[in-house]
This record gives structure tokens, sequence and C-alpha cells, in this order.
């Protein structure tokens, strides 16, 4: 059966043609990808309302709504609105994995969050939907609104570990989500701030108005169209858009999209006459003095205190409660002691499971977190075996290689501590040469730091060095046959020097 959906009419020159329809082809859409792209105020926000509430009815969707703009469809076709400011990441990934498992259509709302935690949570979420088990790969069309904010093409201000931990998110939904039944749909403001990798996987796409050079021509290019044409998507109105793709059109064509039945909850400018007060007025209400800070109350008098040998008999009733209290508490905390050495054991055990997968150095710390927590469900430990930042350190201890007796002892439990004062990223590679110098055994090598630090580079692996260097944390040697040692500032610990290449 083929399900076409009407997003509109065709548009030529500036008017409707006739009440030609613009069809979508759904089933043709979930086997392949749409990019949605449109300077603020082309319509494009417009489009995905129109987009998703026609294709309700026939498919499962999962909508991730930086701006709150879509909760109003839990009310109109009964999506769950999950608010991520109020859920931890592994409460989101384990969403992800119910709402495929249950085919629940949702709206993950990410307003209120600063930018690096939107991209946690929209990684942890989308990470969830993407390892779900096979046989809960229902299809299901995952919109996301602002995708330049979850796959930007450079750095920006966020940490670059939820960089990355996104953007590997995004591009496992536009590379390897098909296979798994997701179909992806992007939203962008801008093509020059999407990663090349998430754009270049979309096939079909609809571009509305854009002013920039740059972006008119990468639009044209992904359309097929030649340079000089590009400055058409200067001229397109309000809702109007060039549609191409094998969903949509096999040629480009001008397509105005229809309207929808829902709203968006933030309005757009209007222009609203000013209130009329008299200048006195207006200076009352803009400069009118703070109040002043309240007069705190009187602290009661205390009541006198008991005579002596009241206060006597109550200490010696309340040693002989604490005495009670210390014995019933002795072998529920002997347990509680043995659960912990336990549970540290499995975290142990699963950490290193993951770690001889060859290719588990080089994968990002999110997707690494998301397999820890499936291995941890799988041991029995539950969803919340360790949050994010605990698994970053015990990720960092493992990648090191230390023996688990000796990361009880005093002089490694200096070496996380000064492991902790550095960058997240830094942390295995310092904590790797750490045990080499605890251990007094050879500087590891370019390849092994470079296997720490999450990269086949044995440049930057020597930059790291470097870097721990300047921060005064490593005294790096080399002795008159080129061979590396190194010493841990403080504690004086010392590397023998590596073998000779």
């Amino acid at each position: 059966m083929t399900v076409s959906i009407e997003i509109g009419a065709r548009a030529e020159s500036g008017g409707l043609s006739g009440n030609q329809p613009a069809l979508l082809d759904l089933e043709e859409l979930l086997s392949t990808r749409l990019l949605v792209q449109g300077n603020s105020g082309s319509g494009k926000s417009h489009l995905l309302r129109r987009l998703m509430e026609q294709s309700a009815p026939w498919v499962q969707q999962a909508v991730i709504d930086p701006e709150g703009d879509f909760v109003g469809f839990g009310d109109r076709f009964g999506h769950l609105v999950i608010e991520a400011a109020d859920h931890t990441e592994a409460e989101l990934v384990a969403a992800g994995e119910r709402m495929r498992a249950h085919r629940i259509s949702v709206v993950l709302n990410l307003e209120g969050l600063d930018a690096e935690h939107q991209m946690r949570r929209t990684a942890a979420f989308l990470g969830g939907m993407f390892e779900a088990p096979r046989e809960h790969w229902y299809p299901v069309l995952v919109v996301v609104d602002e995708a330049q904010l979850f796959a930007p093409a450079a750095s920006s201000e966020v940490p670059e570990e939820a960089r990355r931990t996104s953007l590997a998110a995004m591009t496992n939904l536009m590379c390897r989500g098909r296979k798994r039944g997701l179909a992806g749909v992007v939203a962008t403001q801008r093509l020059a701030k999407l990663a090349k990798n998430v754009a270049a996987e979309a096939t079909n796409f609809l571009m509305g108005r854009t002013f920039l050079d740059i972006d008119m021509a990468r639009a044209a290019d992904l359309l097929g169209m030649e340079r000089r044409q590009a400055e058409a998507f200067r001229d397109l109105a309000r809702g109007q858009f060039i549609a191409l793709g094998p969903a949509l059109s096999r040629r480009p064509l001008p397509v105005r999209i229809g309207a929808v039945e829902t709203a968006s909850r933030s309005a757009g400018p209007s222009l609203l006459p000013l209130p009329a007060a008299a200048p006195e007025a207006m200076r009352d209400l803009v400069l009118t003095p703070l109040p002043d800070a309240p007069v705190r109350a009187r602290r009661a008098p205390a009541p006198p205190p008991p005579d002596l040998l009241a206060q006597l008999a109550a200490h010696g009733d309340r040693q002989r409660e604490a005495a009670r209290a210390e014995e019933a508490e002795t072998v529920p905390a002997q347990r509680t002691l043995e659960d912990a050495a336990d549970h540290a054991r499995k975290v142990r055990a699963v950490l290193a499971a993951i770690l001889t997968d060859p290719d588990a150095a080089f994968r990002p710390v999110g997707v690494l977190y998301q397999d820890f927590l499936v291995r941890c469900r799988i041991e029995g430990m539950g969803r919340e075996a360790l949050d994010m930042p605990r698994f970053r350190r015990a990720l960092a201890t493992a990648r090191s290689g230390i023996d688990p007796q000796a990361a009880e002892t005093p002089d490694w439990r200096e070496a996380e501590r000064l492991a902790s004062a550095l960058p997240e990223d830094v942390q295995p590679v310092f904590l790797l040469v750490a045990r080499a110098a605890i251990e007094r055994a050879p500087c590891p090598s370019d390849a092994d730091i470079a296997r720490a630090f999450g990269t086949h580079s044995a440049g930057r692996a020597r930059r790291q060095l470097a870097y721990l260097e300047e921060r005064n944390v490593l005294v790096l040697r080399e002795d008159g046959a080129g061979r590396r040692s190194a010493a841990v500032i403080g504690p004086g610990w010392e590397t023998l020097p590596a073998p000779a290449a």
C-alpha cells in the first residue's frame, strides 16, 4: 500500500498552479531522509508542523523540540511530551528504548536547557532509540528542529565532549538509522552551520528562503541547479519551498505549504500601539525606588536550661539509645559495604568487557555510556549503575590498565585526585602515564597514549603529553638514545625509559 500525504499545493511564478496538490510519498520517506532548510521566518517550523500533522495517523513520531514549539501535539494527537529538564540522561536512554517498544509518539521538549544540556539529553534519547532491540525496530519518523544545534559544523562554546556525543547521535540517525526503522527529518536555518556528514545523507530536500551566498550555493548544489539559478532562493515567499527527491518530485518543484491544525506557543511579532501615559507616570513606573530590605524579626528568648539532674538523666538516655542503634546497624552496615564492593567489581568487569573491543577506544563517551547501561541491565545492576560523571572517571581508570587491587592504594587515589583537575578527555592519558610511573614500568608509547585519548594519530598523542607538561603535571625527559621517560610532579613517581622503537 502506498501512502501519500498532502503537504500543500504546487506553486509557480508567484501563484498557485490550479488546485494541484503537492504530495509526499510517506513510505518512500521512511526509506530515505529529508532535509529542510530556510532562514528564520521562512516557514520552516510551519512546514514541519504540516508534515507531522498529516503523517501522525500513519506512522510513529519522535520530535526533538528545542524551543517547545510542538508540545501542542500532546493534546491534539496524543503525543507523550517529555520535559527533558526533569529527567536524567539514563532515564532518557530508557525512554528512547521504551517508546519504540510500545510504539508511542513522543515530543522531547528541551525548552529551558542550555546548549550543552540540550546536546547531552538529545544524544541520550536518540541513543536509546538507536540501541533498541531488533524486535522493536518499527518505523519512526524522527523530526529534529534546529538541527544545527545538535550537529554543528564547527566547534562552539559547549564542551568538545558534549559536541562529539551529540554529533555522533545525529550521524547515527542519518547514516545508520534506516536499517533500524528510523527516518530522519532535520531542519536547519543555515546549511553552512550543519555538519556535512549529516546533511549529505539526505535524499529529499525542501529548500526555503535563503539570503546568504554560501547557503544559496549549497542549496543549489544539493538540488542540482546551476549557480546562476541560486538567487531564486531569495525570492521565495514565506511558506514557499523548492522540493526535490524520490519522496517529493523528480525535478525541482516549487510548493506552497498548506494550513495546519495546531499552533506554536511562540507567537510571531506583531505591531501594537504604545500605551499612553503621562511623563510623571512613566517615571514612576520605571524609576520607582526599590523597597527596603525586610526588617528581621527578633528571636524569641531561649527557654531556661533544665536543672543539672535533668540534663544528666537525658544524657544517659541518649547514650543508651545510641548504643542500641549502633548494635542494630552493625550487620546492615557490613552488608552495605559488601554490596558496594560487589557493585564496584561488577562495574570493573563490565568496563573491562567493553574495552576488549578494539574499536571501543575510538568511540565517543556517550556511545560507550549507552553500551555500559545496557550491559549493566543484563547483569541485573539496574538502569542507573553509574551516572555520566562517575562513568567518565571509571572509564579513565579502566583505560589506564590499573590492577583492581592497585586501584585501592593511596598512590592511585592521589593519581585520581590529580587527574580530577584536568579536562575529562586528557584524564585517561594522565592516568596511563601515572600507572606506569607508580609501577616503575616503561613510559607508554605514542600508540598507547593515542588509544587512551581516543585517536589513531601519534602526533595528537605527543601534543597531549606536551599539554600535560605545560600544565606542570608531568616532566618529560629523553636519554642519550632518545628514549622517553616521564615523571609526575608532586608525588615524584617516574617511569622507566620507553623501549627503543
